[in-house]
């Protein structure tokens, strides 16, 4: 095979990336950004700024759109079913902030 039947072939489909079409929803009803938002908070951190830069590189969200997602996937019940722990622990959280305004 010759370079140019090699440059003839198509390019693989790109999987990764903020400009990425949602995917279908999984079982849980959660397309896969709704997964990975809720998975990037599961995770713990060393460093202040370690999970805002993840944000920008996994997720390529600003911190603003993050937390606002995450925010909209704690009123989901999709999101209940996929992480009970997670969500009923960043609910708490949630309402102590409220609750202290």
């Amino acid at each position: 095979m010759g370079a140019d039947e090699e440059a003839e072939l198509p390019e693989p489909e790109r999987t990764d990336g903020p400009e990425q079409q949602a995917e279908p929803a999984g079982p849980a009803g959660l397309d896969a950004r709704d997964r990975a938002v809720l998975a990037l908070e599961a995770r713990s951190w060393r460093t202040a700024g370690a999970k805002e830069r993840a944000v920008r590189e996994e997720l390529g969200l600003s911190s603003t759109r993050y937390y606002q997602l995450l925010n909209g996937l704690l009123d989901r019940p999709e999101a209940l079913a996929h992480a009970p722990v997670l969500v009923n622990r960043l609910r708490r959280v949630r309402d102590a902030r409220r609750a202290a305004r």
